[in-house]
């Protein structure tokens, strides 16, 4: 029950944004993130949304808000749990995330002057599927230094309901133009 809660939640601040008949706010992607944190019991930093560009080469942040101007990841990453959801059109958790080979450039970088940069140690990724095509990728992931506590392992059941959680944001983000690829000078691979 709590799972359609959290679903129907995500599905009022959507449709608020969808009203709002322009391309989502900062301040409104900032509270889709802290709904869709609540759920998993996350903090909002740790909440991940990508937008797959146009001609379906790169994807680039939405949310983080400071990542959205960092760069892009382009699909043909081979080791980027994002560009790997998109290509396999499936989600995946991995509750040890350290050990799981990927790039670190984005987990290196200060999100705010109050959330500094700590690494992922769990991580689940969903892609935003709508009629069968992918717009995106939402992950979730529990960030910490080694050692400290790092919360509950992510559960098939998680994956389900951040799968619905992403058909929620696809539907709308399928309204919305797709952004443009983004130069390679400028992608780090991520």
């Amino acid at each position: 029950m709590a799972e359609m809660d959290q679903a129907l939640t995500v599905a009022k601040v959507v449709d608020e944004m969808r009203k709002a008949g322009t391309a989502p706010t900062d301040q409104s992607l900032n509270r889709l993130a802290a709904q869709i944190s609540g759920g998993f019991k996350a903090k909002k930093e740790e909440v991940a949304i990508l937008r797959l560009s146009a001609d379906g080469k790169v994807l680039s942040f939405l949310f983080p808000l400071k990542l959205s101007v960092m760069g892009a990841i382009p699909v043909t990453t081979t080791h980027s749990l994002a560009a790997k959801t998109i290509r396999d059109k499936r989600g995946e958790i991995v509750n040890n995330f350290p050990t799981y080979k990927h790039p670190t450039i984005f987990e290196a970088i200060d999100l705010s002057e109050q959330e500094k940069a700590l690494p992922i140690q769990k991580i689940m990724s969903s892609p935003m599927l709508v009629d069968g095509k992918v717009l995106g990728v939402i992950q979730i992931s529990r960030k910490a230094r080694g050692g400290e506590p790092i919360g509950p392992d992510f559960t098939p059941a998680d994956l389900a309901l951040l799968t619905t959680v992403g058909t929620i944001l696809g539907r709308f983000l399928a309204e919305l133009p797709a952004p443009p690829s983004v130069p390679p000078k400028s992608s780090p691979q991520a």
